[in-house]
């Protein structure tokens, strides 16, 4: 399997992001493990977060057709009775396999005025194809208590749209999750000018790859650095 972290910049044209997406993931190959950045086809669209939540009704029925031999990860603005939610996707054989919200919104992003937050037991393991999966969005990343919620993952997802002026955070607390967890770690920012990219994907010995001026970055997963490193320093995660 290849595991791959999406870097693009978000336009303010929807439907420009998702043929971006639809893009990007159709040169990737099968059996790949795809995670793109936050929002990435509509942005923090305060204006007009009806739209936004209506045109994910629309990608997630071709999201759905992509993710045929791929797994497919990403947020996208979601409303559910009067409230919004800031919404991860993972898509499989045609199907919807695991949502979850995001729970810590970020304040200074204003996103806890337009965002209903989720429920943190939605934070968790799940298991696609014998693969352990979790994930932690954006914010999310930097409360080291959620840590222990996804402890035991083979792969973490961290989708984020991410400020330029706390790049190195979000580089140091990816790496740190890979080796506190001792697992891979894909991480997918955005492109924008004002965000940190620092897209890639992070193994089990804390061993980056990334590289702010690629849309695509693919990393092999290999389960077994997975087993050497927790056998190595046994910490107790099995």
């Amino acid at each position: 399997m290849n595991l791959v972290s999406l870097q693009f910049i978000t336009t303010n044209n929807f439907e420009d992001n998702l043929q971006k997406l639809v893009e990007l993931i159709k040169q990737t190959p099968n059996n790949s493990l795809i995670l793109a950045p936050e929002l990435c086809l509509s942005g923090y669209s305060y204006e007009s977060m009806q739209n936004a939540a209506d045109f994910t009704l629309h990608a997630i029925e071709i999201l759905k057709q992509l993710a045929s031999n791929k797994i497919i990860s990403l947020t996208m603005t979601t409303k559910i009775d009067e409230n919004y939610y800031n919404t991860l996707y993972i898509f499989s054989k045609k199907k919807i396999v695991h949502t979850q919200s995001k729970h810590h919104l970020f304040p200074l992003g204003e996103e806890e005025k337009y965002f209903t937050s989720g429920n943190a037991e939605d934070i968790k393991l799940i298991e696609i194809d014998g693969l352990k999966i979790a994930a932690l969005i954006c914010f999310e990343l930097r409360f080291t208590n959620l840590w222990d919620r996804v402890k035991g993952a083979d792969i973490i997802l961290v989708p984020a749209m991410w400020g330029k002026i706390r790049k190195t955070h979000y580089e140091t607390l990816t790496q740190a999750l890979s080796i506190s967890n001792q697992c891979y770690v894909i991480a997918s920012d955005s492109a924008n000018k004002d965000m940190a990219k620092g897209s890639g994907v992070i193994d089990p010995f804390g061993d980056c790859y990334r590289d702010d001026y690629a849309e695509i970055l693919a990393k092999k997963y290999e389960p077994s650095l997975i087993k050497k490193m927790r056998r190595y320093i046994n910490t107790g995660i099995n």
